[in-house]
């Protein structure tokens, strides 16, 4: 038996008609958001970032395969790492059907990690994936662009990340934490050098510019498990960490 609220369908229809007006809302203030993203200043990148690709070493310019837009989802594999973080492979679920829509929209996507491309490569295997995925493990990219961290920054308490300084360091150990490390083979600290993140690029006249980036919760909406699961009776309904990789689980 229930413990929630229940009623009848002209009750129903009554908060539904209240709640539409709210969602209104927020759908008129994303739209006001996503136009301030794009008009954002453009920053010319002019330090040389090389990658390694399925077609071999790349640059940033080379990542947009022809397209004057790209877009670069920064997926946790660090060099250490046995296997992708977990939560970024439940987001990646999602890329393979979108990319081939971006491409014809003008818009090139790839996933970067620092790992050596032979690790992403069977990795990417494993899950099934097809999306384009370079490694940056031979340049600065990850660093410059706050989603690797050094260790003298993870001891120092002062990470800068989503725009600002960050104490990654757990007072104590958190079992939720030490679950999260033990899935990609590391400790806690190592795996968390390495953050999520989601950066936007042009070109234009041959110069690459950053145009934006979101860390953290700023790339929640492109999880496209907690969107369904945000429109589910329960929602989120999580208390700690129980997504796994799609073929860790019992049942499918």
């Amino acid at each position: 038996m229930t413990d929630h609220k229940t009623g009848t369908y002209e009750e129903w229809l009554a908060a539904r008609l209240q709640l539409l007006d709210a969602e209104k809302e927020l759908t008129r203030r994303s739209d006001e958001l996503a136009r301030r993203r794009q008009q954002l200043p453009w920053v010319a990148i002019e330090k040389h970032y090389p990658f390694d690709t399925d077609e071999g070493t790349a640059s940033l310019a080379d990542l947009f395969r022809g397209r004057s837009q790209l877009l670069v989802y920064h997926f946790m594999f660090g060099p250490e790492y046995t296997a992708g973080c977990p939560s970024c492979s439940a987001i990646a679920d999602g890329f393979d059907g979108s990319v081939v829509h971006l491409a014809n929209h003008d818009v090139a996507f790839c996933a970067v990690s620092r790992a050596p491309l032979a690790k992403l490569q069977a990795y990417k295997q494993r899950m099934g994936w097809s999306f384009p995925w370079a490694s940056s493990a031979d340049s600065d990219f990850n660093y410059d662009f706050h989603v690797t961290h050094t260790k003298e920054e993870w001891q120092s308490g002062a990470t800068e990340y989503n725009f600002r300084a960050v104490d990654f360091r757990p007072a104590e150990e958190v079992p939720v934490l030490a679950e999260l490390a033990s899935t990609v083979g590391t400790d806690f600290a190592t795996y968390r050098r390495e953050g999520p993140g989601v950066s936007a690029f042009a070109l234009e006249d041959g110069v690459v510019h950053h145009t934006y980036s979101a860390y953290e919760r700023g790339v929640d909406g492109l999880w496209g498990m907690q969107q369904w699961l945000d429109r589910a009776p329960l929602g989120r309904n999580e208390t700690g960490f129980w997504w796994r990789r799609h073929d860790e689980y019992d049942s499918q």
